[in-house]
């Protein structure tokens, strides 16, 4: 297990892990609440880290965590909604879509008017060695930053340097992500059914478990 920090927040890598991760756009919480999801983050991720019998516990705490992060970003009226742009959505899902096999795996994601879920595999680049997270997201998150900002006639930050993620556990675990994934416009009230929202992908040998 590898713990890493990008400016304050830790990040979890396992060996062989399928990590899911959501980032956003700049300013698109405000700093207060963005506090105290970074504070709650770590705490569980200390929690995971010294105590293995708490298992449990994290893991609820920590699908709480994440839903309460979606929420606030569902309701928000503040901020920036770049990725509501066709152009735009089409870059991000387009650039993901690029890096499978190149990078990672590419299990499933889903582009939502101010954030990004993406769920994948790493790939392995030396014996129990992995592309590490920071590279990867690195690789999307600059990319499209300096491409949406040409079409948008823009300069300046882009994306939250920050990203929150979590690992599956399981194959069970991997699935549920999944659903989430792809529920998450239905349950921002932006469709009625996940196959209506256009910017949403899942891998096709995991579509039979959904």
């Amino acid at each position: 297990m590898k713990y890493s920090y990008k400016r304050h927040l830790p990040h979890i890598q396992p060996p062989d892990g399928i990590i899911f991760i959501t980032f956003r756009l700049a300013n698109s919480l405000p700093k207060n609440v963005i506090d105290q999801l970074k504070f709650d983050y770590k705490s569980l991720v200390k929690l995971s880290k010294n105590n293995k019998q708490h298992k449990k516990i994290y893991d609820k705490k920590i699908h709480e965590l994440i839903n309460r992060y979606d929420l606030y970003l569902h309701k928000t009226s503040k901020g920036p909604f770049y990725l509501r742009k066709k152009e735009i959505a089409d870059l991000v899902c387009n650039t993901m879509k690029y890096n499978d096999t190149k990078m990672y795996d590419l299990i499933s994601y889903c582009v939502m008017p101010n954030h990004v879920h993406i769920l994948f595999q790493p790939n392995e680049i030396s014996i129990e060695e992995y592309v590490p997270i920071s590279n990867i997201m690195h690789s999307i998150k600059s990319f499209t930053a300096n491409r949406a900002n040409q079409i948008l006639g823009r300069k300046g930050q882009f994306w939250e340097h920050e990203s929150f993620d979590r690992y599956s556990r399981s194959d069970e675990d991997t699935i549920k992500i999944i659903r989430y994934i792809l529920d998450n416009p239905v349950v921002a009230g932006l469709v009625s059914k996940r196959e209506n929202w256009p910017w949403s992908y899942v891998k096709k040998e995991f579509e039979k478990y959904l």
